[in-house]
């Protein structure tokens, strides 16, 4: 898969933190349900790994990938656990490599230009902002955009269904990742209804 694939599936990639195994399938069913398939399943916590193995087995309709990737030991239980795809919260070459020999794709998140520079000698031009808002959020993009006109971006990180759009709007934003569409309220109480609807409302959202 070519990360910027990624982008062609909806606006919004839904940031999940999963403390209970039990929730990970009927939560991915009900994101798919809203018409969002590709599901940042982050490795925050211990049900992460079985999480995103659950969801590649029992749920064939998403693109299931794995966040929070430090190292290259997580990119390669991330992939054996059956991850589509990679984010990592920063940038290393480790991860990088690790990435390539696995032929996964990697989404890295940078904050500044030396990493958007080390990210690209690489061979990575579809880079995560992060944290976008705390960083600079779109006044940073649009001043990226000159400087790094070849370079597409993924903000997340403070990101909100009200600030998406205007994310959206700019022209090196393909896709934002956000974690309003898996509250922790209804995460807990096995809400899955009001996921589906927080993901149908996400689809909707337009530049």
């Amino acid at each position: 898969m070519n990360p910027l694939d990624l982008a062609g599936y909806g606006p919004v990639i839904p940031v999940i933190v999963i403390d209970r195994l039990e929730d990970a399938v009927p939560m991915a069913k009900a994101l798919v349900a809203g018409g969002v398939r590709v599901l940042e399943v982050t490795l925050r916590t211990a049900a992460g790994l079985p999480a995103i193995q659950a969801i590649a087995r029992e749920v064939p309709d998403a693109v299931v990938g794995a966040g929070t990737v430090r190292n290259a030991a997580d990119a390669r239980a991330a992939h054996a656990a059956g991850a589509k795809f990679i984010v990592s919260p920063g940038y290393t070459k480790a991860v990088g490599d690790a990435c390539k020999e696995l032929g996964i794709a990697l989404l890295p998140g940078v904050s500044t230009g030396s990493e958007i520079m080390m990210a690209a000698d690489d061979g990575f031009t579809f880079l995560k902002l992060f944290p976008a808002t705390a960083v600079g959020g779109i006044p940073l993009l649009k001043a990226f955009s000159g400087p790094f006109a070849d370079v597409a971006f993924c903000p997340t990180g403070g990101v909100t269904p009200e600030t998406a759009s205007q994310f959206l709007a700019l022209p090196n934003v393909k896709v934002v990742g956000g974690s309003w569409l898996t509250p922790a309220d209804a995460m807990k109480s096995g809400d899955w209804a009001r996921i589906t609807e927080l993901a149908k409302a996400a689809l909707a959202i337009k530049a």
